[in-house]
């Protein structure tokens, strides 16, 4: 990547899909787009929220990739059963056939790339992702499963777009707000996922400097 310009990050979310017509993820781009803290003072940021298709995601990201060049993407997905905030270590090489996307679409075949390997690996960035969340008192947990559905196809397409850093976070269906005493027994509110989401993106920032 080139040194004489700022640093590019690319920030996603997705859109409703069946069983979920509220995804959170978009709100929380917008959020995180909005925020200013000193650490982000010189990095441009670019939002985009992707439709829950696999169409999609192959239509729009090679695009993004071009038009920005970022340096860095911080992808978000809703896993409605999680607790939790988790950040994926890696992307599975597979598809469900039995979720159909936004596009009532569904995978044709069981993996993504025929032949290629069982996983493609988002890197050891990832272990201080997790602690970057952890330390603004947001709870996160690395993953090793990020599902079969298009947040999955995601993170491969991604990492297969490589060489930038990249990163996804699976974020859980929002609660109401509730007192602060009780949230450990909760998942988390919007609050939650942009302080957890804001200190991701801080340290992936801070990863791609080292890069450089």
């Amino acid at each position: 990547m080139s040194t004489d310009r700022a640093l590019t990050v690319l920030i996603t979310g997705f859109g409703p899909f069946p069983g979920a017509p509220r995804n959170p993820t978009g709100a929380l781009v917008a959020k995180l787009l909005r925020r200013r803290r000193p650490a982000l003072a010189d990095i441009t940021l670019v939002g985009h929220v992707f439709p829950t298709s696999y169409a999609a995601v192959d239509r729009e990201l090679p695009k993004l990739l071009t038009r920005h060049a970022p340096d860095a993407i911080l992808m978000f997905g809703l896993a409605a059963r999680r607790q939790r905030l988790s950040i994926e270590t890696r992307a599975r090489n597979a598809v469900s056939a039995l979720f159909p996307d936004a596009a009532r679409s569904s995978g044709h075949l069981a993996s993504i790339v025929a032949g290629g390997p069982a996983a493609l690996l988002f890197g050891p960035h990832t272990r201080k992702l997790v602690a970057a969340a952890r330390s603004r008192g947001v709870f996160a947990y690395p993953s090793r499963d990020a599902g079969r559905y298009v947040c999955n196809y995601l993170c491969w397409r991604a990492i297969e777009h490589g060489p930038r850093l990249a990163a996804f976070v699976h974020v859980p269906k929002l609660r109401a707000k509730i007192p602060i005493a009780r949230k450990r027994q909760h998942s988390p509110d919007l609050d939650d996922l942009v302080r957890g989401g804001e200190a991701i993106l801080v340290a992936l920032v801070a990863a791609a400097q080292r890069r450089r």
